[in-house]
């Protein structure tokens, strides 16, 4: 992957972009007069992060562009900062200043309500294994301005790492984390999501394994929790209770730890 800007970028948004490259081990470089096709050409790489002065983009020639935006967890955030109920947070049983490791942070949306539903005190950890969407997410969780205040608070507390969930897990002590949560991409995709679909293309595809399961229930003080289609078998085989939810097409399954002190 390549990281670059717009065109006659200020250089407020170069310095971003090139801090960008040294930090995730990308390339950096420069827009010049270069088409999104002609600079893939010329870098021989058709993975772009192009970094501009109020946005970020994932692009690649022929694909649908990918913005950071908290899109539908923007909304449910607001909900949250009302009073409202969120069905993810009461599942995993979350309250103010909880912990959370978010083992597969894809967008982003989940970690931000995590981070506005736990507050100033809490600890959110955004895991991406794919370094094109840790990238965006990195870049977009530290610039992205909403209409919030404490939404743009919480997008700056979240800790964005890469790497793969259970090398991860494994390295982390007993006990060391209130919540761990999943939502790997469903093994039968929903239809007509349209936020997802340009998703794909960089996502990990792979099934979540019962090996990270087991090393979440290790790691977790209070709760796993799973997202996947409702009524998936995956929350079967891999151990978790599925807490269906009235018309909804997605259901949180929740395995329930209570290692707390």
């Amino acid at each position: 992957m390549i990281i670059t800007t717009g065109f006659d970028p200020i250089p407020e948004v170069t310095g971003r972009a090139k801090r960008l490259a040294e930090r995730t081990g990308c390339a950096y470089i420069p827009r010049a007069r270069f088409s999104i096709t002609k600079l893939a050409e010329h870098a021989g790489d058709g993975e772009i992060l192009v970094v501009l002065q109020e946005a970020v983009r994932l692009m690649t020639p022929g694909m649908p562009d990918m913005e950071f935006h908290p899109s539908m967890g923007f909304v449910r955030a607001k909900r949250i900062i009302r009073g409202e109920a969120d069905p993810m947070i009461e599942a995993a049983g979350m309250q103010r200043g909880d912990s959370v490791l978010d083992c597969t942070a894809g967008l982003g949306g989940d970690a931000l309500l995590f981070a506005v539903a736990g507050g100033e005190h809490s600890r959110v950890t955004a895991l991406e294994s794919s370094l094109p969407l840790y990238a965006l997410l990195l870049e977009g969780m530290a610039t992205y301005v909403s209409g919030q205040t404490k939404v743009n608070e919480a997008l700056r507390r979240i800790d964005v790492q890469h790497g793969d969930h259970l090398d991860y897990l494994r390295a982390q002590p007993d006990n060391s984390v209130d919540i761990v949560y999943f939502d790997p991409m469903f093994r039968v995709p929903l239809t007509g999501s349209a936020a997802i679909s340009p998703l794909r293309q960089f996502a990990n595809p792979a099934a979540l394994s019962a090996a990270s399961v087991a090393e979440a229930c290790r790691v977790a003080r209070k709760t796993v929790l799973l997202k996947e289609k409702a009524l998936s078998g995956e929350f079967a085989r891999l151990g978790f209770t599925e807490l269906l939810r009235s018309s909804a097409k997605t259901s949180y399954g929740v395995i329930t730890i209570d290692n707390r002190d």
